[in-house]
């Protein structure tokens, strides 16, 4: 008779027990966070990333804000790295490529500049001024390149491209550098719609042939799974302190 009831006992708790961790697993689901990119489980099913080694250029694009500057031309510049004009993209001139990849600009009016890098755009202007102004000094920018850092970076965010060449490890001191949770191993970068998934711990190629960030990239940090248990610690340590306690009282009643 001892023998059956304390077996009832046991199997009592293992139910009561049970029960509790079953609740206590449904709570930590809900905490669980969520990555805006998922990981890729098959590193081989991942573009080659090498293909983006090596210097990377803008073509000038519809809906591009340039600036023109004409050394010594202030009246033929549009915005100027050379006068008194800003050519800053919020407070300085500028003029938009047109849907056809066209711009108006003083004195040579419209003129084709899509397509073409902005030594080219410059290469052509010099040309077409060349007819009013002798041995031209011309230099174009792009003033609206933007792309963006995501995840485990301090200060993430879309950063305009002040320089022709922006590097990887240049755009991340740019976001404050890797946060302590960065997954390092597993960062992504996103450029026309295709995803290269990088592994910064393996620094070889990246030292020797730093990648050069373009226009509308994203680059993403993700978040290493001990954040993930960090953040849960309080969770499961205030819940197995919880389910501890009731297991007892549910003991001491089962002992009457």
């Amino acid at each position: 008779m001892f023998v059956y009831c304390l077996i009832n006992r046991v199997m009592s708790l293992q139910s009561n027990f049970k029960i509790i961790v079953f609740i206590l697993g449904l709570t930590l689901q809900s905490c669980a966070t969520q990555n805006l990119f998922l990981p890729n489980n098959d590193a081989s099913n991942s573009p080659d990333y090498r293909v983006l080694l090596g210097k990377q250029v803008h073509n000038i694009q519809p809906d591009d804000k340039i600036s023109v500057s004409i050394w010594n031309h202030n009246d033929l510049s549009v915005g100027s790295v050379f006068g008194i004009y800003n050519s800053n993209e919020v407070y300085g001139k500028w003029v938009l490529v047109n849907q056809k990849g066209e711009v108006n600009l003083p004195r040579i009016a419209c003129i084709q500049l899509a397509g073409l890098t902005t030594e080219e755009a410059a290469q052509i202007l010099r040309e077409q001024y060349s007819f009013y102004i002798v041995d031209p000094i011309v230099v174009v920018k792009v003033l609206n390149r933007e792309l963006t850092v995501l995840g485990e970076v301090f200060t993430p965010g879309t950063y305009l491209l002040e320089k022709e060449e922006n590097t990887l490890f240049e755009m991340i001191g740019k976001a404050g550098g890797l946060g302590f949770y960065a997954d390092k191993k597993h960062v992504k970068l996103i450029r026309d719609d295709i995803e290269y998934e990088l592994d910064l711990t393996e620094m070889e190629d990246f030292v020797q042939n730093n990648i050069t960030l373009i226009a509308n990239d994203i680059l993403y940090i993700p978040t290493n799974k001990g954040k993930s248990i960090d953040k849960k610690a309080p969770t499961i340590i205030s819940f197995v302190s919880i389910a501890t306690t009731i297991v007892v009282i549910l003991s001491l009643f089962s002992t009457r």
